[in-house]
């Protein structure tokens, strides 16, 4: 499976477009991520345990599009966006998706 953001694959002709496929992933982030992020939010740095869940949550999302666009006979997605919102009273619910078309080359 072929995935880029971009609108083709460069050597490649798509030969049919499929439509529009997604992928979905929204991730709770627990009491000892958050208790940790909020440490490093009051001496300074970067928050590993956040980024970890954001890489898992992004590639969840990918892999979850690549499989639906699979699913519908595609062997490549072309124009992948990927999205990310805070959801969740306190914000504590991270969501990621990632959209694109499902084509044939």
């Amino acid at each position: 499976m072929i995935l880029t953001t971009t609108p083709n694959v460069e050597g490649y002709p798509v030969k049919n477009y499929l439509g529009l496929v997604c992928g979905e992933v929204v991730a709770g982030v627990n009491f000892v991520k958050d208790f940790a992020a909020g440490l490093t939010n009051f001496f300074g740095g970067r928050s590993n345990s956040y980024e970890d869940e954001l890489i898992e949550a992004r590639e969840s999302a990918i892999r979850e599009m690549a499989q639906r666009a699979e699913q519908m006979g595609a062997n490549a997605v072309v124009g992948i966006d990927i999205d990310y919102e805070v959801l969740g009273q306190g914000g504590n619910m991270l969501m990621v998706t990632a959209a694109g078309t499902a084509v044939i080359v």
